[in-house]
């Protein structure tokens, strides 16, 4: 990693997260950006190699320079660093094209242990983000086929087109029963 970005508004948090991406990654140059507009811009002046992007800016959400990001440098690795541990701004976040999602009331050896990992294949992920995502994914969650079935709006029509063909009726037999040709029967199944 040879250049990063930091987003931040706060400049105790910046220099907080400078420290980290260096004892991460030693030699590393850091830029700042502390609004959006100014990230956006620096966008069209370095490539980035790291990004360390806060949510909560004066002028905007961070999630506008995660997708500026992501599409403009698709080998950067994009963490938002930010106070935020709840859905509203986790799922977004990721949706956008970020790579992980620290909390910045970590310590800041655990902080730079994780960004440490991106280059062994590790997302950097906060504890709590992690658990938060298993639970997503887990707890009180439906099968995609129960989403699936539940989702299925089929008519009586194809539905008795379907009970047909599991009795094992052919196709052509179905059209005859039903008064239906048997591309008709074809577009039900």
């Amino acid at each position: 990693m040879k250049h990063a970005l930091i987003l931040e508004d706060m400049p105790e948090s910046q220099e907080m997260l400078r420290e980290v991406a260096q004892s991460a990654y030693p030699g590393i140059r850091v830029c700042f950006a502390a609004d959006v507009a100014d990230a956006l811009q620096m966008l069209t002046q370095l490539q980035f190699d790291l990004a360390l992007i806060d949510l909560s800016l004066p002028d905007g959400d961070g999630t506008t320079v995660v997708e500026a990001m992501r599409s403009q440098f698709p080998d950067c690795m994009i963490v938002v660093a930010t106070i935020f541990d709840d859905d509203e701004h986790l799922f977004p976040a990721l949706r956008a094209g970020a790579h992980g999602y620290l909390l910045k009331d970590q310590p800041p050896e655990h902080l730079a242990k994780q960004l440490r990992g991106i280059s062994e294949g590790h997302p950097p992920l906060s504890p709590s983000v992690a658990r938060r995502l298993l639970e997503h994914f887990h707890v009180g969650q439906k099968s995609d086929s129960d989403k699936i079935a539940e989702n299925a709006m089929l008519t009586p029509r194809e539905r008795e087109v379907l009970v047909q063909l599991a009795k094992g009726i052919r196709i052509a037999n179905i059209g005859t029963v039903m008064n239906i040709s048997r591309h008709t029967v074809g577009d039900h199944v």
